[in-house]
């Protein structure tokens, strides 16, 4: 941890939780935190869906929803990231407080409901960037929106050019009714309207799915099948969990979705039941509760050919990105592997 990161999470900690999120950006944003900038090696440098990622180590959405300081996190040393998520009209959320630390758990119990300033104030702030890095947007449907599908396909049209890739994420808790996208028949509906606006779209990025953790093997099944049937890219699992065995925190009964240390063992077993029941036909992302290099190894060797963070920083700062790279390059070496291409999947059935 640095210095700075001392000093100033233990103020942070003593905050509204929203009010200190949206202070650490109002930091970034002042470049009063420097970072180490592109941090690689031939062992990490590794690719997703044709995308050059230097390493495998990604920003999870959620943090930078309004795309507000993407130039400053591309120099914290991610391998690529997640803003967002955005949809079609601006919308406020649910009412606050809305975000609550559960420190004895190290987690987050959040219920935004997808608050941001619309993808036309976004895709203004991602088209004045010089792109610096791999950047991607997570997409989402507004609360009151007659056609949920419809969103989707009007944030891919609105924002495409600007981004690597796009996540449509259908696993959120926290507006209603989202979640019964991840059925069969709605599933299907959705990516064949998605399917139908590529058509019409030129340099399309590729489309990642965001599922939840709590899934049956049969909705696995079921999910996949359709991912390869209208050519998804990738699959990101999973988003945070409605679960609360084992809390400690006072905070535990919070309403919203749940993520940090006590989701990582459900969404691994999540990701390994992907990886097996797609065998590598789509790479898949994973993400949830990891906050150590060994953690983000763990989902390597479960399937995930890149991992995403965001709750751990919360609790360790920003220099856990750099602690982690360096670390997992160490790990990748220590076990034989000219890259961590080589370890993805190699221990998927421990999870299972």
């Amino acid at each position: 941890m640095k210095f700075y990161e001392k000093l100033t999470l233990p103020i942070l900690k003593t905050l509204n939780s929203e009010i200190a999120h949206d202070l650490s950006i109002l930091i970034l944003k002042s470049n009063l935190i420097s970072g180490p900038g592109n941090l690689t090696s031939d062992r990490l440098k590794t690719d997703l869906c044709g995308l050059s990622l230097p390493n495998p180590l990604g920003l999870a959405a959620g943090y930078d929803k309004n795309a507000k300081v993407v130039p400053q996190l591309a120099k914290l040393g991610f391998g690529f990231i997640e803003v967002g998520a955005t949809t079609p009209l601006p919308q406020k959320g649910n009412p606050k407080p809305r975000i609550f630390r559960l420190e004895k758990d190290l987690a987050i119990i959040n219920r935004l409901g997808f608050n941001n300033e619309g993808m036309h104030k976004i895709k203004n702030r991602l088209a004045k960037y010089s792109r610096q890095g791999i950047v991607g947007i997570n997409i989402g449907a507004n609360k009151n929106s007659n056609d949920q599908s419809e969103d989707y396909c009007k944030v891919l049209t609105e924002i495409h050019s600007y981004v690597d890739y796009a996540t449509i994420n259908i696993s959120s808790p926290n507006t209603k009714n989202l979640r019964q996208l991840q059925n069969q028949n709605s599933l299907k509906k959705l990516l064949q309207k998605v399917d139908n606006t590529k058509k019409n779209l030129t340099n399309i990025p590729p489309i990642f799915l965001k599922i939840s953790p709590e899934l049956t093997s049969n909705e696995i099944k079921e999910i996949s099948a359709l991912a390869l049937e209208f050519d998804v890219n990738g699959i990101i699992a999973t988003n945070t969990t409605l679960d609360r065995k084992t809390l400690l925190s006072k905070n535990q009964s919070q309403e919203g979705g749940l993520s940090g240390k006590p989701l990582f063992l459900k969404s691994n077993k999540i990701l390994a039941q992907f990886s097996e029941e797609l065998d590598g036909k789509i790479p898949l992302i994973g993400v949830g509760g990891a906050s150590s290099a060994l953690e983000v190894y763990s989902k390597i060797k479960a399937g995930a050919s890149a991992v995403q963070l965001y709750s751990a920083l919360i609790f360790n700062g920003f220099s856990l990105v750099e602690k982690i790279i360096k670390e997992l390059d160490i790990l990748v070496e220590n076990d034989g592997y000219e890259n961590v291409k080589q370890a993805v999947g190699v221990e998927r059935e421990k999870w299972l």
